[in-house]
């Protein structure tokens, strides 16, 4: 397995990113550049770029006078994600359906299985992971890598949502089974069929997220 060999300023982006996505960070609240840099032992400098990268990501939202804070989630939020997301992902999987091979189901079918194992104490960090590892799996072969940088930057700004969906709003038990019914209409070569049950499977945790806000909001 080849080693990868981050950069300072990457490591400052995966850590604030996953303090907000994991809910250290809460919505709403302020990202002080000095307190940070401290916390992590660097220059200011790496946070700022951090954090103007996530403000890309749909994390941070930058206000004048008041600096960066971690951005609310929210229901209307939901809705153009995840409308996205179904809209854009299905026309991936069509264009890579043809492409795929046993060899690639076999692959995605492993994420799946280890996605099936992750523990209570590795499921909130790795299964947003591995969720996210399945779809691209089945998009990676589609040869439409504009989409595939959209839909990147689309997950990367749901990424707390779908946590919150598999592990706030029942969504692991529910996941796993479609995710299985999509790789097994995929395996049949049920092109139609696995990009409708696709959009359908994001729409449905669309909706089962929006409940779940609903529900912390009263």
């Amino acid at each position: 397995m080849a080693i990868v060999h981050k950069t300072r300023s990457q490591l400052v982006v995966e850590s604030i990113r996953e303090k907000i996505l994991n809910g250290e960070i809460k919505s709403g609240e302020p990202l002080r550049q000095a307190a940070l840099a401290e916390e992590l032992n660097v220059s200011r400098i790496p946070v700022r770029e951090a954090l103007l990268q996530l403000e890309g990501e749909g994390l941070v939202h930058f206000e004048p006078h008041k600096g960066a804070t971690a951005t609310e989630v929210s229901a209307e939020q939901v809705d153009e994600l995840f409308e996205l997301r179904a809209m854009l992902e299905a026309e991936l999987l069509k264009h890579a359906f043809d492409n795929l091979s046993e060899d690639d189901f076999l692959k995605a079918e492993h994420i799946l299985d280890r996605l099936a194992k992750q523990d209570d104490e590795d499921t909130q960090s790795h299964s947003g992971e591995l969720n996210l590892d399945f779809h691209q799996h089945l998009y990676q072969k589609a040869k439409r890598p504009q989409t595939q940088e959209m839909v990147r930057t689309l997950n990367k700004s749901a990424d707390r949502y779908v946590r919150m969906h598999l592990m706030l709003a029942g969504g692991f038990t529910t996941a796993a089974q479609e995710h299985r019914k999509i790789l097994e209409l995929c395996r049949a070569g049920k092109r139609e069929q696995a990009c409708e049950f696709l959009q359908q499977h994001i729409l449905n945790a669309k909706d089962d997220i929006k409940t779940l806000l609903l529900k912390m909001e009263n």
